[in-house]
């Protein structure tokens, strides 16, 4: 790929991303569409970031995208929200446009339509969901669902008060039906999730520097769950290869990444993702790892 004066930069801001396959993804996405763009990596937390994003004003950037931990964080820095992203107070997508900054969240659009396809017979209104991880992409998923008239959604996390607070900005925001668990309370973690349809882990425990843990038991599952996983590297987590093991319908973060990935270049770039050539590229890198 040529680089020239004229190329729009694209970064992505998080730490740590060496487990993301987003750059090959994206670019190319860039070269399949015919547009002068580049998509790189900026390893980055909390502490920089006001910083870094600072310089991107001035520079020849397109926008940048945005994964942990800095998915709430970035929210401080920008000087537009999209409606919706600021329902959910998590960005995951930055548009630089005249000297501007509008946040944008295309991570719970993803998750939806990756739902869909996967399920296309799933009524969201008559479904209990159970989220695990109240972060940037957990907080994205349950605001969607929310959205979407989704019955209930039960959210957990390792800090209560997280979980407590994603529960509270959802029914605040769009309709009274989430509700906090505390994981400590074994009793009520395993009831609740029993009484689920889908069971999402959004934490990131099973990636890489986790392959052995998982943050469900499997005993506490059964058979006619749908078991999600943000995560796609590596391909099934143990909590997926648990649910599968049981005859549970699994999905992993796969197609997530590939719509929400879609929706980032048409907001970059005003023009229609090539999502063919995306999913092609995908489906190679995750061969290659076999």
């Amino acid at each position: 790929m040529s680089v020239d004066i004229n190329t729009k930069m694209v970064t992505l801001l998080g730490k740590p991303l060496n487990q993301s396959y987003a750059a090959r993804m994206q670019n190319s996405a860039y070269k399949a569409a015919g547009l002068n763009m580049l998509y790189f990596y900026s390893e980055v937390e909390n502490d920089h970031l006001e910083d870094i994003v600072n310089g991107i004003r001035y520079m020849n950037f397109a926008g940048f995208a945005v994964t942990k931990p800095n998915k709430v964080e970035i929210m401080k820095y920008v000087d537009e929200v999209d409606p919706l992203c600021q329902k959910m107070n998590a960005s995951n997508t930055v548009v630089l446009k005249d000297g501007k900054l509008k946040a944008y969240n295309t991570d719970g659009i993803g998750f939806f339509r990756s739902l869909m396809e996967e399920v296309p017979d799933l009524d969201v209104k008559e479904t209990v969901f159970f989220c695990m991880g109240a972060g940037g992409a957990g907080r994205a998923i349950c605001s969607v669902l929310a959205y979407n008239g989704a019955k209930k959604i039960y959210i957990t996390n390792r800090s209560l008060s997280k979980a407590e607070e994603l529960a509270n900005d959802i029914n605040e925001n769009f309709a009274n039906i989430a509700q906090a668990v505390d994981i400590e309370d074994m009793e009520l973690y395993k009831a609740t999730i029993g009484e689920s349809d889908v069971i999402m882990n959004n934490t990131g425990l099973g990636m890489l520097s986790s392959l052995d843990m998982t943050p469900v038991p499997k005993e506490f599952l059964n058979k006619n769950q749908i078991c999600f996983d943000a995560t796609y590297n590596p391909e099934k987590t143990k909590f997926l290869e648990d649910a599968e093991s049981i005859g549970c319908k699994i999905i992993n973060g796969l197609g997530m990444s590939l719509y929400q990935g879609a929706q980032q270049i048409e907001l970059w770039s005003g023009k229609e993702a090539p999502i063919e050539a995306m999913r092609s590229e995908l489906l190679t890198i995750l061969s290659e790892k076999e």
